[in-house]
Formats: C-alpha cells, sequence, structure tokens
C-alpha cells in the first residue's frame, strides 16, 4: 500500500486548517468582541463585561430567549418520538400501501425551502379556524411547524441506525420467549439510544436557530430569540446581539 509522501500530508494538513479556521475563525471573533467595551461592534475599546450586565437586564430578550428553549425542547421530544414510529416503518414494515407516498412525504421537508413551511402552516391554521384549538399566531403554531420540519432530519438519522442494527439479536430475544415490544424496549431501543441522542439534539438547534418559519407563526407574545436579534439587526446593530450564540 502508498503511503503519501511528505509533502502531500502537509498539503492535506494546510487545506484542513484553511477549512477549520474557515468555519470557526468567525465565531472566535464573535466571542472576543463579545467582551469589547466600544459600543462599535467592530471597533476595540477595551476588555469590559458591561454589555453582558445589560443582556441580563434586557426583559424582552430573555423572553425571548425562554420562548426559544421551550419550542426547541418540545420540538426535539415530539420529533424524536415520530421520527422513530416513522423509520421502524419505513425500515421494517416490508411493504404497505403508500409506503412510497409514505417515504417521500417524510422525506420532502429536507429539500422544502422554509418560505413554504411557514407559510402552508399559517394559511392551514387561517382555514381550520381554531378547530384544533390552535391559534394561527403563536407558540403553538411555531412548534407544530418546527416539528413539520424537523422530524424528517430525525427520521433519516435514526434510519441509517436502523439500517445498520443486527436483526439476529432481537430474533435470538423473540426466540426466548420476549414480545416485540419487549424486545424493542429491552434489546432494539438501548442500541440505537445514540441515534435517538442524535437525532434530538438536530432537532433541537434546528428549531433553536430557525427565523423564517417562527417569522410568519410568531405572536406578540410569542417572539422566538433569532427574531428578536434578527430585528435589532435590521434597526442597527447593538453590542449585546454579539453576546447571544449562533
Amino acid at each position: 500500500m502508498m503511503r503519501a509522501s511528505p509533502g502531500t500530508r502537509l498539503l492535506g494538513a494546510g487545506v484542513l486548517a484553511l477549512g477549520f479556521g474557515f468555519l470557526y475563525l468567525p465565531i472566535l471573533l464573535l466571542m472576543v468582541y463579545s467582551f469589547n467595551a466600544s459600543r462599535l461592534a467592530m471597533v476595540w475599546g477595551g476588555f469590559s463585561t458591561r454589555w453582558y450586565g445589560e443582556l441580563l437586564r434586557d426583559r424582552q430578550l430573555l423572553e425571548a430567549a425562554w420562548v426559544s428553549l421551550q419550542v426547541a425542547f418540545w420540538t426535539a421530544c415530539a420529533s424524536t418520538v415520530l421520527g422513530t414510529m416513522a423509520a421502524l416503518a419505513m425500515v421494517r414494515m416490508r411493504r404497505f400501501p403508500g409506503k412510497t407516498l409514505f417515504g417521500a412525504l417524510i422525506t420532502a421537508p429536507l429539500v422544502m425551502p422554509e418560505v413554504i413551511i411557514g407559510l402552508s402552516i399559517l394559511l392551514l391554521l387561517v382555514s381550520m379556524g381554531g378547530v384544533l384549538g390552535i391559534a394561527p399566531r403563536g407558540a403553538v403554531a411555531i412548534w407544530a411547524a418546527h416539528v413539520t420540519f424537523t422530524v424528517s432530519f430525525v427520521t433519516v438519522v435514526i434510519s441509517s441506525r436502523l439500517q445498520e442494527l443486527d436483526r439476529s439479536l432481537e430474533e435470538a430475544a423473540m426466540d426466548l420467549g420476549a414480545t416485540p415490544l419487549r424486545v424493542f424496549f429491552l434489546i432494539t431501543l438501548p442500541i440505537i439510544a445514540p441515534a435517538l441522542a442524535s437525532g434530538w439534539l438536530l432537532a433541537f438547534t434546528l428549531s433553536l436557530d430557525d427565523v423564517v418559519i417562527a417569522s410568519f407563526l410568531a405572536g406578540p407574545s410569542s417572539t422566538t430569540l433569532p427574531i428578536k436579534v434578527f430585528a435589532s439587526v435590521r434597526l442597527g446593530i447593538s453590542p449585546r446581539s454579539t453576546h447571544w450564540p449562533r
């Protein structure tokens, strides 16, 4: 087997370093300038924690952050449950009527623009006129839209893990008298637990970071943190805006 020359390894390391620098250097600069004493975000005026103090006194930003965390948490929980059920149906059920259509509908949000998802959910809730008890604008509406958006990502993550699972472990447990439900909780669930955690974190991050979908469905008392930060940037960049993680 041919080994890479020192020059090739050095070139590869350089390209890798440039890639990581391109991805993480802006985040590092954001962290450094969050301690900037100057009111101008990109002009260094000395080290200070003043803006962190003002941030903690900003009631509107804290309320928006709390709304975002609640929506993201419940979105991740619902998406993980629904994504697990969808993944089991797609991987374990060989054939059932409409399986192809079901798979297409599950994965559609992966390639669908967020504008379409947000607008379609808004129009659906308005046309239903509160039949389900969900207001067209509010935290619950944002949650429903985020679940619709993130469940496809969770399904893909869990499906890939289920496809790699050794079915002989489950078959051996059933041969010994275990019911399918018991096999799932004692054999399948512990094995796919890392995929469940990955899917949960992915859904939480996507929901917490969303601006487009939430902008259609946010109400007066349900403004999320990304919308609040985006609005403050449009009106003029405040030093406090650099203190929130992107």
